[in-house]
């Protein structure tokens, strides 16, 4: 006797969001779905340690790439979740088409049917802070280039306040305190979308720890990119003036990863590339109810953050089994305030929450003295399941 396939739930992209739905769904729907993680990338990268392990010497940049076998689905039931590394190259309304084949039931094939698709694809940011390549060794290979990079730089220009720009300004200058480092920003305000305040600590730990600060005025950056010899250049901005560089590092950018949705439902992205969502968090297009969108790659409304993608996992998981039952979909509100973990240095870190929307409360703040040098990569690496071996 033949015992029929399950039917497939399909999640593409296997960063925080992604691994926590699929982690969520197998774990629902264990015996009636076989759930599907599909990543182009040959490993889970933590890329909250990417800022620092492109900036600082003598850590273990290999253990922040990890293994998605077996640890992604280790908490799970047996045989309730597979990775797939491959990049969805096209959907269609019922299947995903792979860039490459795979073997799935026996069979090789660059098509998998799909009953419940999830799409989690992110967003890319610019190099360092997201990587060229696919494949570990290359990524792990490009972090300790930058790294030498900002090791024998003198002037080092980094380029947007965001909290990567942030982190990666206050790691360098700690680290290398002899260093020249300007943090360039195009508003008034770093971190412009949380409360003033955070900006006032910001600034205080950057005058603390001797980064100077151009605020108010975008760069122009030159279409070829900046020298990486050691050269000395300058980098301008708009408003005439211009600061000495012999390394500038770009942290400015978030492109949604939504093509593959042109194809079936191109009226589901918006003007700025983010997949437009319903308050149930599947996509606009109610032609696709099996369709969902989450994380960064989503307009739900929330903070582009691994917090609110983990509640909108929990969301997915129950909607699906909702419309299984045909019962009615729950809403996923968006409504929490940004909230942030963010470095300033090696040792210093801050907790920071806006206050609810439109109350008169302060930011939630909580200052930290804890941190290490390698973020404790080797915890992550353990509770994600990367095993005894770091260079696997």
């Amino acid at each position: 006797m033949t015992i029929p396939a399950l039917k497939n739930i399909v999640i593409v992209g296997g960063s925080y969001v992604g691994v926590n739905a699929a982690q969520q769904l197998a774990a629902a729907f264990t015996g009636r779905f076989r759930v599907m993680l599909i990543e182009k990338n040959s490993h889970f990268q933590h890329l909250f340690a990417f800022p620092r392990f492109a900036v600082a010497t003598g850590v273990d940049t290999h253990r922040a790439f990890i293994p998605y076998v077996p640890g992604t689905f280790a908490a799970c039931p047996p045989g309730s979740g597979t990775v797939i590394q491959a990049r969805v190259s096209e959907l269609t309304k019922s299947a995903v088409q792979l860039d490459r084949k795979v073997l799935l039931d026996g069979l090789l094939t660059d098509s998998i049917p799909y009953s419940f698709l999830v799409i989690a694809t992110g967003t890319k940011l610019t190099p360092p802070s997201s990587l060229p390549g696919s494949e570990k060794l290359e990524g792990v290979a490009y972090l300790q280039k930058h790294a030498q990079l900002v090791k024998r730089s003198s002037k080092i220009v980094v380029i947007g306040g965001g909290a990567v720009g942030v982190q990666t300004a206050t790691d360098i200058k700690e680290l290398y305190p002899e260093k020249s480092v300007t943090l360039v920003h195009s508003r008034q305000n770093v971190m412009n979308k949380f409360h003033p305040k955070l900006h006032e600590i910001i600034q205080e730990r950057c005058a603390e720890l001797g980064i100077d600060m151009k605020l108010g005025s975008r760069v122009k950056v030159p279409s070829d990119g900046y020298p990486t010899d050691g050269s000395n250049f300058n980098v301008e901005l708009e408003d005439g003036s211009s600061v000495p560089a012999d390394l500038a590092i770009i942290c400015t950018g978030m492109t949604p990863q939504s093509s593959i949705l042109k194809a079936i439902s191109p009226e589901s992205i918006d003007a700025s590339g983010f997949i437009r969502t319903q308050k149930t968090l599947q996509i606009s297009a109610p032609e696709h109810p099996n369709i969902f969108a989450i994380g960064d790659v989503a307009d739900t409304g929330a903070h582009k953050a691994a917090r609110p993608g983990g509640r909108q996992a929990a969301i997915v998981t129950s909607n699906i089994q909702h419309l299984l039952k045909e019962e009615p979909l729950e809403n996923y509100d968006g409504i929490d305030p940004p909230a942030i973990h963010l470095t300033l240095g090696i040792i210093k870190s801050i907790v920071f929450g806006n206050p609810k929307p439109g109350s008169s409360d302060e930011p939630m703040i909580k200052d930290k003295d804890d941190g290490q040098l390698d973020m404790n990569i080797h915890g992550v690496w353990t509770r994600r399941g990367g095993g005894s071996d770091s260079m696997l």
